[in-house]
């Protein structure tokens, strides 16, 4: 496989995948049960999505596709979205049937692409961080961000020669745990790769409890896994994509209008 499969297979493999997780699962679960279940090499899951212009925007061409693949099933009908980004089977999506559905709506269309959107937010999002914000307004950003999700007592340090962390914080687990946290945030617009997780977490050895790797580009399959190593210090990673639906569900420079919809009750009227 040189290349990331078509977007209907990803579909057919994001309801199997979620048949396997027990009929829901986060969007990093689905990715890496895909990715087991096609055999993608990592060479092609560490593959860039890029714009028609040819900007790279946080994100693998293979998480673009599956990101599209979700929502075309949602659309269908297959599957539905939590508010926490937990995506579930819906009762057709868990038909045994599903599948071959699916198949037959493919051959009816061939292999004609699933629509692509109008505006993707999240391009213009991440042109914004990485060309227009300065990189100490950068680091304020994801202080603010820290503190809107709980960390208290959050400093952006960002001294040369402190090994790569930006700043600390200590992260409040319902008002009684506590654990200090040191993290990296950096304005990339292409892959993060193992070396700068090791790096990283050397720099945090014996100065934290655990590490966070903030970017606005994305993760090599390579760093994921070193991040999570055995016998390792963990390190959290949020990519560009987690990164844009965080500001979103906090309202931080991100606003999601809804439109009104009105509806008249005639049999309303005829009780006054």
């Amino acid at each position: 496989m040189t290349s990331v499969p078509h977007r209907h297979d990803l579909m057919a493999a994001t309801l199997r995948a979620l048949g396997v997780l027990g009929g829901s699962g986060s969007i990093e679960e689905i990715r890496e049960k895909v990715i087991e279940l096609l055999a993608v090499p990592d060479e092609v899951a560490n593959l860039p999505y890029k714009t028609k212009r040819g900007n790279v925007d946080g994100r693998t061409e293979l998480e673009y596709n599956l990101a599209w693949a979700r929502t075309y099933l949602g659309q269908m009908g297959y599957l539905d979205n939590s508010s926490r980004g937990v995506w579930s089977l819906t009762a057709q999506g868990a038909d045994p049937n599903a599948l071959t559905d699916l198949r037959s709506k493919k051959e009816q269309t061939g292999a004609a692409e699933i629509p692509q959107p109008q505006n993707d937010w999240k391009q213009e999002l991440m042109k914004l961080l990485c060309e227009t914000m300065h990189p100490s307004a950068f680091e304020r950003l994801v202080q603010r961000m820290l503190r809107e999700t709980g960390f208290v007592q959050v400093e952006v340090t960002g001294r040369t020669g402190d090994g790569g962390i930006d700043g600390k914080g200590i992260a409040k687990i319902n008002g009684i745990l506590s654990f200090h946290v040191v993290f990296q945030c950096k304005r990339y617009t292409g892959s993060v790769g193992s070396t700068e997780i090791r790096n990283f977490r050397g720099a945090m050895q014996g100065r934290a409890d655990k590490g966070l790797f903030i970017t606005t580009g994305y993760f090599t399959r390579e760093a994921i896994r070193e991040a999570v190593r055995d016998g390792a210090s963990a390190i959290d990673l949020v990519d560009g994509d987690k990164l844009a639906e965080k500001l979103k569900t906090l309202g931080l420079g991100v606003k999601v209008e809804h439109i009104e919809s009105i509806t008249l009750e005639p049999e309303w009227f005829k009780t006054i």
